[in-house]
């Protein structure tokens, strides 16, 4: 499946969230979050998440411990190294999800990623990244 076709599921799925739950302001998704992926900081982004996460980063796409998490995002931002950050869609209830640009020295990354709360405190339960490909 091309990289438009899955942004645009994830999209829809998102404005579909959103219509039944209820928007939520970008104070709802963790500022440390937004931090982690502006700075490239994945200790910090790391302590966002569930015990394990489901993370699809480039080629590594299965359902990881945190630190091992930790790790594959280490590689990436060293390989990738982070020039801005932007939250572009956010919703939800309990469950909250985010949609973001990040701008690297390498090019341009799509970011979802999915939280649910675990002992009062929204964690990342799934996060993946895609490049997007340039249209010619």
């Amino acid at each position: 499946m091309h990289l438009k076709n899955r942004v645009l599921i994830v999209l829809t799925w998102a404005f579909f969230c959103v219509a039944l739950t209820g928007a939520t302001s970008a104070d709802d998704i963790p500022e440390g979050i937004i931090e982690s992926f502006n700075k490239g900081n994945s200790r910090e982004l790391a302590r966002h998440f569930n015990n394990n996460v489901e993370l699809v980063v480039l080629d590594n796409e299965d359902i990881y411990s945190k630190s091992q998490a930790e790790l594959i995002l280490r590689n990436f931002f060293s390989v990738n190294t982070p020039v801005k950050f932007e939250l572009l869609h956010h919703g939800g209830k309990e469950s909250k999800f985010g949609i973001g640009n990040l701008e690297t020295k390498n090019g341009i990354f799509m970011v979802y990623f999915l939280l649910k709360p675990r002992d009062g405190v929204q964690m990342i339960n799934l996060l993946r990244i895609e490049r997007v490909e340039e249209s010619s």
